[in-house]
């Protein structure tokens, strides 16, 4: 295979716009189809990129015409057409979330794992594309190195997805159970929660505070506060709201041989002399001081947007005749941050009621429904807003 013809679905919509922007500087991708529900919402998309418009999704995806689809569509059909493609042999490239709910990533999975069979070399990735980012690069080589040692604290301050009410008005789909399924945890973080499983990987227990429309006439959550515990007994605290401006974003990674401090792409290693445990057991002074090497760390810049290098290394995969460990971000990996947003929006409705991990993921799809059938929302008028997507990534 010489080149890879690419399908994109949801491609009228913003996030869509952001991808075709990087597109011709990917050797060997060809944009090939272009989709999305109306012609009226298509056809400008196809005039402007030369690719063929389509309306029916499941039928670009099957027309023979395409080697793989970028699913950017609104969230719970994701895994609709991840399925739809796996059974005809085209690879998939999800935009995040890959599903609203764990209990039907679960499903999206076990049925990838079936289409493998079929079509051996099949790909399925997602779009997690901070772990392209220098800095977060940086911190899994730290901690999967084993320079922090054990893992003691992790905690994460997320407050720079400050969004309007012009955000949530611009589309009827979002921010609502029935549109969109969730939040804050579910369109913003879904980034942030991908992160944290994959430096320290998934907390065994979960206490949340979820509060619906804090700050947002909307009826989803728009402010999380957790509490996390993790199987070695580390604890873990996890902040994040759209309401706060200007907002922080500061990780600390605390581990018997340091702490990682990562504050505005700003990262610094505290490394430990001595592994603290092996210090408090064998130091004999009373109010020693652990003694310790700052170092400020600054990774390489990044080159291109970071989805460009999700799509790049997709493509590359496929050209090359790779498997899912080539991927950057095999999208199955993804249901464990999908599944931690979901326990501390479940421990949230329940009245911060503790979550164990992993969690009853049919519980909470059948909560999700209650909350669906129970929803008297009605959306104001879709308004049109002014915006640069680019600029809203945290």
């Amino acid at each position: 295979m010489k080149r890879v013809r690419l399908g994109l679905l949801g491609a009228a919509g913003g996030i869509a716009g952001m991808h075709k922007s990087y597109f011709d500087k990917i050797d060997g991708l060809e944009l090939a189809a272009v989709c999305d529900v109306s012609d009226e919402r298509v056809a400008p998309v196809a005039e402007a990129t030369g690719a063929r418009a389509w309306t029916d999704g499941e039928a670009m995806i099957r027309s023979g015409e395409i080697d793989a689809v970028l699913i950017a569509c609104p969230h719970f059909d994701h895994p609709r057409y991840a399925r739809i493609a796996f059974d005809a042999g085209v690879h998939a490239l999800t935009e995040k979330p890959v599903a609203v709910t764990a209990a039907e990533a679960e499903e999206t999975d076990r049925l990838y794992a079936e289409a493998q069979k079929e079509h051996p070399g099949l790909l399925y990735a997602g779009m997690f594309n901070q772990r392209t980012h220098p800095v977060w690069k940086e911190i899994k080589r730290l901690v999967a190195g084993g320079e922090l040692g054990e893992l003691m604290r992790v905690g994460w301050t997320i407050s720079t997805w400050f969004r309007t009410q012009s955000y949530y008005d611009s589309g009827g789909w979002r921010a609502t159970w029935s549109g969109e399924g969730g939040g804050v945890l579910l369109n913003q973080c879904p980034h942030n929660l991908d992160l944290l499983c994959w430096f320290v990987g998934q907390p065994s227990r979960v206490i949340a505070k979820a509060s619906l429309g804090k700050q947002h006439a909307i009826e989803v959550e728009d402010e999380v506060s957790a509490l996390l515990d993790f199987p070695n007994g580390a604890t873990g605290t996890f902040f994040t709201s759209t309401g706060e401006a200007p907002g922080v974003n500061r990780l600390e990674i605390v581990g018997t041989g340091g702490t990682v401090i990562c504050e505005d792409n700003k990262l610094t290693f505290l490394r430990a002399g001595t592994p603290v445990d092996e210090f408090t057991r064998t130091c004999s002074a009373k109010f020693a001081t652990l003694p310790t090497t700052r170092m400020e760390v600054t990774p390489p810049p990044l080159e291109g947007p970071e989805h460009e290098h999700i799509t790049r290394n997709f493509v590359e995969t496929i050209l090359a005749g790779g498997g899912q460990g080539d991927l950057i971000a095999p999208a199955p990996e993804g249901i464990l941050g999908l599944e931690l947003g979901n326990a501390m929006l479940m421990s949230g409705l329940q009245g911060s009621f503790p979550i164990d991990l992993p969690m009853d993921r049919a519980a909470f799809a059948a909560k999700l429904k209650e909350l669906q059938a129970a929803s008297t929302y009605v959306k104001p008028e879709v308004k049109e807003a002014e915006g640069d997507l680019a600029k809203s990534f945290a």
